[in-house]
Formats: C-alpha cells, structure tokens, sequence
C-alpha cells in the first residue's frame, strides 16, 4: 500500500506491445472486404441507407460502414419475424432444440473467426473474447438438452380430484425484441436469442452499430445449424432512433445495457403490456475476509476486476477487505496488476485489451481524476496508455476513495477497483448493500460455510463464493438477473427460458356427460344439490381433501 501516484509511468518489461497504425491496421487481418459484405446484407435496411462506420478500439482504424435500418425497417423485419414464427413454433422441441446442438459445435469449430471479430470490434484480449465462446457453447448445450423438459405441460391437482385433470402450458410469445450492447457482442446476442428460439419464438435483434458483424456472424452460424430463413431479423441503429420501433414491434423485449436507458425500455413496454427482461447497470461489490489466503484472493479479485478491461456487467469495482488482512491483500493484488499484459495481438499473449470507445476512456478518466482530486491514490494503473492505442487505460487498484467521489457509488465500466477497509463481516454486508445496484457479488474466505452465510444477506441476484462471477454465471441451470436498478427478469435456466413464454392453463372436467352409461358426474351434480346443500358437502370436502394432505 506505500506506491502513491505520481503521474507518471514506468513501462513493465514485456508489458506491452507498440502498434503502428500506418502498417499494422488489424482491419486487414480479419476479414475480406467481400466476407464483410456479405455479412452486411443480413441488415434489414432500405437502398440508400445511411451508414455507421464501426472503428477498431486497438487502433482507431475503421472497420466498415454498416447500413442503418429505420423505424419502417424494423416493421418490415418483424413482418416477416412473425410469418417466419409461425411455421417454427409449429415444428418439435426436438427440432428446434437441434439447431442448438449445432451451434454448439459450430461455435467450437469456428472459434477462430469469431475470436478475431470479437476482438477488431471491442478491443478484448482475446482471452475474454474466449469467455464468449464458451459460455455460447454452454448456453446451446444447455438448452439442447433441457428444453424438452423445461416446455413440457405441467399437471397440477384439479379442482374435483379425479373428476378435474389440469395442465399448464407454455407457449411462445411470438416476436422477441432483442437490444443488445457492444461490450458482450456474442454472449449477449446469440445468447438471448438461443433459448428463445428454442422455445418457438422468432427473434427481432438490435445489435449494437459498434459490434454488428459480430452479431451477423452469429446469424449467420444459425442458419448453417439449420434455423429456416427469417426467424432471426437483424436490424441494426441507435436506441433512439429505432430502440421503441422494436419494442413496438416485440411481443417480449429483452435488453441488456444502462439503467437510465433501461427504465425508457420498460416505460414503452409497459405502455404496450409487454414483458420485458432487463439486465442493466451493477456497482458490484467484493468481500475479502480475515482467513482468506491472500494470494488466492488477490488472483481471483484480478481477474474478476479487469477481465474485458472492466467492461462487465458482472465485474468487481468494489473490494472490501477486512483489517487483519488488508496490508497484505492490497500489495498483492497491486503487484498483480501491475503484472497484467496489455497489447493489441490477436493472440493470447496479452491479458487485458483496450476499453472500446472514446466515451468510455473518458468516463474512467473522470472517475479516477476526481477520486485523486479528493484525496484517493494509486496503487497500481491510473494511466492512460495512448503508446499502445487510442483507448487503452492500465488496469488501476485504488485506497483511500472519498465517498464523495463520483467512483464510490456510480458504475464505472472500466478497470478501475476501489479498496476499502472493514472491521467485521457485517460491516462488509453492509458495505455491500449499501446501493441502488444489486446485479452481482463475491465473497472469498476459507470457510465455505460462513462464505454461504455471509452470501444470503447479500442484496444481489448472484453471489459468487471464493470465484468473482464465472461460478453463477457458469450455472446454466441458475437463474441470472439483477435486483433494484440492476433489473428485472432473468436469463439462464429454466426461468430463462420461461421469460419468453405465456403461460396457459387448461382444466379439462371428466364425466360431465357420463361415462360407460353412467349418469354425469361432477361439478354439475354438486350444483344441482341446490344452494342451501352444496355449500355444506363442498365443506366437508374441503376438510376431507386437507386430511388427505392434498396441495
């Protein structure tokens, strides 16, 4: 805890690696201009659209005008999204759960490309771009083999046992209005759309412009799995401009991005008496307690800070550490970080990538210079590396923040970890609760019990015990999603997957025209007994049924 912030920087043998955007424009590496073309078309967009030029965060470069669709575009696509849905949801959930099993192994097969498009687009070392991978190969696998189970009608006790048969149904919701951000442009694409697809739906998906070929590429692995022409639209524009078009259009809107955004989000599909899923801002919190092997710690708080360069919606910003163990905790984590490999390869020599816009860089800018204005200091990072390209910033631990400082409550989206010292562990919970964001947290101590204890009092949709948030958010059949301004809704699981369903309830009532020449039984019998009789015998019955322990 003794380096203090000098502003300066000294450069860490093997580091980094320079780039030159005169001869290494990493554009070139990736794709063809006639591959990127044909990716392209998959855009619902009218002749002469407008264009977005998406640029490279590890140089600045540009990487290709993508088309504009409009508000009489998106209508178009879920047109077609709907006529296409019919003719899916007809077909098996063993059929449609094929096409998943697909993905999975194309997704395997095919890493190699998608790994570099992940990377040209966010700027990720291409380690976290792998987390994308995976986790689609876990979601496809998943839902392949669970959906069946997971849709199946459900009987539940009728009204007359043995008279009353009931079922509950899920059915499709039909349209399912996908907005989705840039910095997961893989995960947080084909990962939404691959359990609605599986339950019968057609998919309306609004990309990010920044990470669109990302989100083509994937449409176009869905059809070489086997999913028919025009269940899945692309349409690709900023929220404002064709945001409520989609929610207009959607029978269930998924989105994934800023509170303040999500709260329109859920205002237009309020208005229109749609659900809505809606996973959004997290200031998410860690907690280091007194018999942690600090070494184990500090690795895991590494990975789980600045893995994606901060850019996660699941990330650690805060760390809480518990007195007997901070000294010891924050040295190591800094030494740590100051190890991290920053470079734009696409490759895995590099640990940590560049964040992925200018508006980005700057909001962590701010956040550390007015945490250091009122009083914060550096352990490790708070550098802005413009020698390896116009986004980078280090990986930076910081002590002493204000809790005045603009980083102490809100979402930094960045690499940039706060470390605050605690007395106990229900200082620490408190500490932890102590926001409007409840999306993700962590708890690492040697006692997996007190760890477990300590989780449930946690105000957040997931809590990670001794692992940052790969442990939830690897547990396909665990439900994800976030409390208070982290959201509503879930992904993952089977509720998930419920998420795009309506649900139907059908009581079929037996004997009420007789059976096998006997006269009709049931409710109507009960009925006839006249007002003054029917009331006492449905009493008795009542208690009956309870003796019987019946739910």
């Amino acid at each position: 805890m003794s380096q203090e912030h000098d502003g300066q920087h000294e450069r860490q043998p093997g580091s980094a690696e320079l780039f030159d955007p005169e001869t290494d424009p990493l554009a070139t590496y990736v794709l063809e201009p006639e591959d990127i073309a044909t990716l392209l078309r998959r855009v619902v967009s009218s002749p002469g659209a407008a264009t977005h030029t998406s640029h490279a965060p590890f140089t600045g470069a540009p990487i290709a005008a993508v088309p504009l669709s409009t508000p009489d575009d998106v209508a178009r696509a879920a047109r077609s999204a709907r006529a296409a849905q019919r003719l899916w949801a007809a077909r098996s959930v063993r059929e449609r759960a094929a096409v998943l099993s697909a993905v999975h192994d194309l997704v395997l097969e095919r890493q190699s490309d998608v790994l570099d498009l992940i990377q040209l687009e966010t700027g990720k070392a291409r380690v976290s771009a792998f987390e994308e991978v995976a986790d689609i190969a876990l979601v496809s696998r998943h839902y392949a083999a669970r959906a069946r189970r997971y849709l199946a009608p459900r009987r539940v006790l009728g009204t007359v046992p043995g008279l009353t048969s009931t079922r509950v149904l899920r059915h499709p919701a039909g349209v399912v209005g996908i907005i989705a951000p840039w910095n997961f442009p893989l995960t947080l694409t084909l990962g939404d759309v691959l359990p609605a697809l599986v339950a019968g739906n057609a998919v309306l998906l609004r990309p990010d412009p920044q990470t669109a070929l990302t989100a083509l590429w994937a449409a176009e692995l869905l059809e070489d799995a086997g999913l028919p022409a025009g269940v899945l639209q692309v349409v690709v524009g900023d929220g404002p401009t064709i945001g409520a078009a989609v929610i207009e259009h959607s029978d269930h809107v998924s989105f994934t991005g800023s509170t303040r955004t999500g709260r329109v989000v859920a205002a237009g599909a309020g208005e229109r008496l749609v659900p809505a899923t809606l996973e959004l801002g997290g200031k998410n919190a860690m907690y280091v307690a007194d018999d942690v092997d600090v070494d184990v710690a500090a690795e895991g708080a590494v990975r789980a800070c600045f893995v994606g360069a901060g850019q996660v919606c699941v990330s650690i910003e805060r760390i809480y550490v518990h007195r007997d163990v901070f000294d010891e905790f924050a040295h190591e984590l800094a030494r740590r970080t100051r190890e991290l490999r920053l470079g734009t390869g696409l490759d895995y020599r590099s640990d940590v990538g560049s964040l992925t816009s200018a508006a980005q860089l700057a909001t962590v800018v701010e956040h550390v210079e007015d945490a250091l204005g009122l009083g914060a200091r550096v352990l490790a990072g708070g550098v802005h590396r413009s020698d390896l390209g116009p986004w980078f910033y280090e990986p930076t631990v910081l002590v002493d923040v204000s809790p005045h400082a603009r980083l102490f409550r809100e979402e930094t989206f960045g690499p940039v970890v706060a470390l605050y010292p605690v007395a106990s562990d229900d200082e620490a919970v408190a500490a932890m609760n102590d926001t409007e964001f409840g999306l993700n947290a962590s708890i690492w101590t040697a006692d997996a019990r007190r760890g477990a204890a300590l989780a449930r009092r946690v105000h957040a949709g997931s809590v990670n015990v001794n692992e940052g948030y790969v442990g939830t958010w690897g547990s396909l059949g665990a439900p994800q999603g976030g409390w208070g301004a982290s959201g509503i809704g879930v992904r993952h699981g089977r509720e998930g997957l419920w998420e795009t369903t309506r649900l139907q309830s059908i009581a079929v009532q037996h004997g009420a025209h007789g059976v096998l020449g006997l006269p009709p039984v049931g409710l109507r019998r009960l009925f006839d007994l006249g007002t003054d009789v029917w009331p006492q015998v449905y009493t008795e019955l009542l208690r009956v049924m309870k003796a019987a322990r019946l739910p």
